[in-house]
């Protein structure tokens, strides 16, 4: 879907202030007595001064002579639609002076028109031609001029636009595996470096970028590119809580992966306040990021792990279905089960044996279905894998 917002050509508020305010003194010939009774009908088209459809005019008919105004007695009326086209029909052939309203005021006319019957009479009114303009004061020609410049800077701005939402697709195209395999982050990283270069204040093109540079495993590239993200997105008046949980959530992983383990925890607590809707998943990748590090770094191994269980437990309070934040809370605390010296037994600590069987529930045959199988057994507990509905490995 597209991400920027086009801004659409004025439809036609010129047409507003550049109003002829025409005093049409017309002399009309009275219909022959032979011809009334007979039906013709008439077609056209109106725009205004910018070329643009007139949507919202009105066509009257009047046999009126003298000065025509909203005063005159009309006896047709027929409205313009979305497309700025008007049809009438059953109108008694004659002669009619035929004008364009817009509420009160007139816009545009044509006078001593022959309707005959039978016939469909074609008849459009061009307000940019040559000879309405001329007549324009010059207050209005100023305003059409403003009003063109305006516009001719909106149409290249959608072309920008345009531009960049192809260069936005492309890169997401060469990001997803199931139209690229491998995925080529590389290609997506020119992409989107071309993109953040023609319009530098965009939030999700630094978020794109970011996530390119965390596919591609740069993540020293991918932390600067996502605090522009962030801090664009924030300044903006219509930020979007979608691409601001997003994009800490992209942060949180780049941190993660160089080492940076509570600042990485940090990023993803914002994801989850930022986007509250995705907050189960930002908590579960914080559990997991914490989880790992514990691992691998056992001077803060008791933290991480303590910190993995924290985020596991407002995961499922998230989404209960969460069957990944079982998985990593019981591991977590798997590690400070203890053993009867006498018996052997093993005694899993609190919560634990409850995690894991709430794995295998959400889970029962999820990628870690047999190692929890395994230490349940372990602890002489019975398994049940014939519980609910699946959730989120």
């Amino acid at each position: 879907m597209r991400l920027f917002r086009s801004h659409v050509l004025a439809s036609s508020p010129v047409a507003i202030a550049l109003v002829l305010a025409l005093a049409l003194a017309i002399s009309v010939a009275p219909v022959s007595a032979q011809s009334r009774g007979s039906v013709a009908s008439i077609h056209g088209h109106v725009q205004d001064p910018l070329q643009m459809p007139v949507t919202d005019g009105v066509i009257k008919l009047t046999q009126d002579t003298g000065v025509i105004d909203k005063g005159s007695r009309f006896l047709y009326t027929f409205n313009t639609d979305s497309n700025g086209d008007y049809k009438g029909t059953n109108i008694t052939a004659g002669t009619y002076s035929v004008i364009v309203f817009r509420g009160d005021k007139s816009l545009d006319f044509a006078d001593k028109i022959t309707f005959e019957a039978g016939v469909d009479t074609k008849l459009d009114f061009d307000m940019s031609r040559a000879e309405y303009l001329s007549k324009m004061s010059a207050e209005d020609k100023k305003t059409l001029e403003e009003y063109r410049k305006k516009n001719a800077a909106i149409a290249a701005q959608n072309g920008v636009v345009k531009n960049l939402n192809a260069l936005l697709q492309q890169a997401r195209d060469v990001m997803n595996p199931a139209k690229t395999n491998p995925p080529d982050y590389e290609k997506a990283i020119t992409l989107m470096t071309q993109a953040t270069q023609a319009k530098p204040d965009e939030p999700v093109l630094w978020f794109t970028l970011g996530s390119a540079y965390v596919g591609a495993k740069k993540y020293d590239q991918a932390v600067p590119a996502l605090q522009k993200s962030i801090d664009l997105n924030n300044s903006s008046k219509k930020a979007s809580a979608a691409t601001a949980g997003a994009a800490y959530n992209s942060l949180g992983e780049a941190l993660a992966s160089l080492g940076k383990v509570p600042d990485a925890a940090t990023a993803y607590e914002s994801a989850a306040k930022a986007n509250p809707s995705s907050a189960a998943a930002y908590y579960s990748n914080e559990a997991i990021s914490l989880y790992k590090a514990g691992q691998t770094d056992y001077k803060n191994q008791k933290a991480d792990y303590a910190g993995a269980v924290v985020a596991a437990d407002k995961t499922v309070a998230a989404d209960p279905t969460f069957a990944i934040a079982y998985y990593v809370k019981g591991s977590a605390l798997v590690v400070d089960s203890t053993v009867d010296p006498n018996t052997q037994k093993m005694t899993a600590p609190p919560g634990c044996i409850e995690a894991y069987q709430n794995y295998l529930k959400y889970a029962p045959n999820g990628p870690f279905a047999a190692e929890v199988k395994g230490v349940l057994a372990g602890f002489g507990e019975t398994i049940t894998t014939s519980f609910g509905k699946s959730g989120k490995h």
